[in-house]
């Protein structure tokens, strides 16, 4: 049985995640980059997707030019419904990066992802560190949500969202639930997540025996989705950025 390979010590990681750290394509396609021949490292040709690097010390180049690391990126987007949250698709299904045309834009990765049914706010960067640091539990990030529910929510399925609904072996929770406006056939309610279940709240919804009609992500911690138009995308500020970054643990 053939073993993988032993990371070495220090800050060190295999060429495919150093090609996609620097921002310059996906480990996938790092990994098809790689087996046609066209990653050289330290100027040799590198074959080898296993093989650890130095992002700071060792010299690596795709066709010939040197990846370095890029100007970091950060946009914001308000995701229409239909379509999903990846970089390529084999079914040919359209997704975010269709709406993603800001000039001069270099290669990035949403933060997370919105399911295609989903709609609203959703982060696109190349700085990997800062979006696994927002992804991860401990960061404890804040989204908010409203959605639109078939039918009337009364006070007991709010609280159930709240003290937990079990939901295929997890406990799902919301932070907050609050009634925005009830209606005789639908209703509105904002919902604070801070954790990231896999369709959490729909399934939460699925819980006390209602559904899903509409959902729409309106905020990331401070990151508010505001006026921005369905479809559109525009760069952060340096004060969004820096209120990211706070709350990721960097400032």
């Amino acid at each position: 049985m053939s073993r993988k390979p032993i990371a070495p010590r220090g800050k060190r990681v295999t060429l495919p995640r150093a090609l996609s750290k620097l921002g310059h394509c996906s480990r996938t396609q790092a990994e098809r980059l790689i087996a046609e021949g066209r990653v050289a490292l330290n100027g040799r040709r590198a074959m080898d997707p296993s093989v650890w690097v130095d992002i700071v010390s060792d010299q690596m180049a795709v066709d010939g030019q040197p990846v370095s690391e890029p100007t970091k990126l950060y946009i914001m987007m308000n995701k229409p419904r239909g379509l999903i949250t990846t970089r390529d698709d084999p079914a040919g299904r359209a997704t975010v990066f269709d709406c993603l045309r800001l000039k001069d834009m270099g290669f990035v990765s949403p933060v997370g992802r919105l399911d295609k049914a989903s709609e609203g706010l959703l982060l696109f960067t190349n700085d990997t560190v800062l979006s696994q640091r927002l992804l991860d539990p401990v960061t404890n990030v804040p989204k908010i949500y409203h959605v639109q529910v078939g039918g009337e929510i009364g006070t007991p399925e709010l609280e159930q969202m709240i003290f937990g609904i079990p939901s295929d072996g997890e406990l799902l929770r919301a932070t907050s639930v609050d009634l925005l406006r009830r209606g005789s056939k639908n209703s509105w309610i904002e919902v604070e997540l801070r954790e990231g279940r896999y369709r959490q709240i729909r399934r939460m919804l699925e819980g006390v025996g209602l559904d899903c009609l509409r959902l729409v992500r309106i905020a990331v911690d401070t990151l508010r989705l505001g006026d921005l138009q369905k479809g559109d995308s525009r760069p952060l500020t340096t004060s969004e950025i820096a209120s990211l970054r706070k709350r990721a643990g960097f400032e």
